[in-house]
């Protein structure tokens, strides 16, 4: 694990890659020393790529792409970089006054199935969810074996004294967010975001999910998982092209901005990345609400924040060096991609740098 937070750390040296002339999309494209990157190192990195099992990879610099590689615009589940996704809506619908991240969850009428919350568990307020510190260890949908191997024990942690990477405090927030907006994520989703941002894959198909098929139409963007023997909450999956996580991710670069208009407030993308809970403290890796965040160093302005999915998915945001990065693998068929695999892929994007 330490190995796959190590590699994370290298992400802050920058990026770079070959440019190749895009069609059909929303970026524009400059060559990898425009960027400050070789080219001839990174004809290395796309050398690795077409062996190690990756899907894509794009780098944008400044708004404008210097590498891609792969099929950008291949719908893939986004795994646990849903939350990421949810992070936007949340700081959209609090600024309208909908969501209020004071409320309990007995305020909120949130229960679950039995055993159901004890009194101390309903007294964890929304913004102890969103920063996964609810304290509330009860089972969730799409839980992994891992995740549900260390779980805590119920009652262990008082609400928002400990950090746990909780999927039902995940979910949990996903059913709020619906509760009080009146809106599906995904409906939200494609109005707020993916519309106004010019999102060219994402057209909110959404599908319904059962355990027995264990999958849906690959042309789906996203379905809901509800486990009716685990809790009353569904995750929230999504399916997304790595062209329109890019665009995601540059619009929290431009802190919220797009073409004049603030989609998503300023105050609450500098409030959701900060470094709440520290997760690694050797590597500066923390969490905020809903993004992973690394501890800025003295002097940075903000901080990066990244989201990642089955240790495979990534997608980054590092403001420090005008950097979006999103790498990508079709983790629904076979796939022989590693964590070792993207450890190496970012050593040599770190290598590509010029001057390094």
């Amino acid at each position: 694990m330490k190995k796959f937070f190590l590699l994370l750390l290298t992400l802050l040296t920058g990026f770079g890659s070959p440019a190749h002339a895009g069609e059909h999309d929303r970026f524009e494209r400059i060559s990898p020393e425009q960027a400050g990157y070789s080219t001839e190192k990174l004809d290395e990195l796309k050398d690795f790529l077409e062996v190690s099992g990756s899907d894509s990879l794009l780098l944008v610099y400044d708004g404008k792409v210097f590498f891609e590689w792969g099929d950008i615009h291949k719908k893939i589940l986004v795994h646990s970089m849903r939350k990421a996704l949810l992070n936007s809506l949340y700081g959209i619908y609090q600024k309208r006054g909908a969501i209020d991240l004071q409320k309990t969850m007995a305020q909120l009428e949130v229960d679950d199935i039995p055993p159901s919350l004890t009194d101390q568990e309903k007294s964890a307020k929304l913004i102890d969810v969103l920063k996964s510190r609810s304290g509330v260890y009860h089972p969730a949908a799409a839980e992994s074996e891992g995740m549900a191997m260390q779980r805590p024990a119920r009652g262990s942690h008082a609400p928002g004294e400990f950090f746990y990477y909780n999927n039902w405090d995940f979910n949990v927030a996903g059913y709020v967010f619906e509760q009080r907006s009146g809106k599906r994520i995904y409906d939200a989703f494609y109005k707020e975001i993916a519309k106004p941002l010019g999102m060219m894959d994402y057209h909110n198909k959404i599908v319904p999910w059962t355990a027995a098929e264990g999958t849906t139409a690959a042309d789906a963007d996203g379905y809901y998982r509800l486990e009716p023997e685990k809790s009353s909450f569904p995750a929230y999956h999504f399916r997304m092209s790595a062209h329109d996580l890019a665009l995601y991710g540059q619009l929290y670069l431009n802190h919220g901005r797009w073409k004049n208009r603030q989609i998503i407030p300023e105050q609450w993308i500098d409030s959701s990345t900060q470094p709440y809970s520290i997760v690694e403290p050797e590597y500066g890796l923390a969490y905020g609400m809903l993004w992973d965040v690394l501890v800025p160093e003295a002097g940075e302005q903000r901080p990066s924040f990244y989201h990642t999915g089955v240790g495979v998915h990534m997608l980054g945001v590092y403001p420090k060096y005008k950097l979006v990065m999103v790498h990508r693998v079709d983790t629904e068929k076979e796939y022989r991609f590693n964590d070792g695999d993207l450890y190496k892929i970012i050593r040599m994007i770190h290598g590509a740098r010029l001057g390094e």
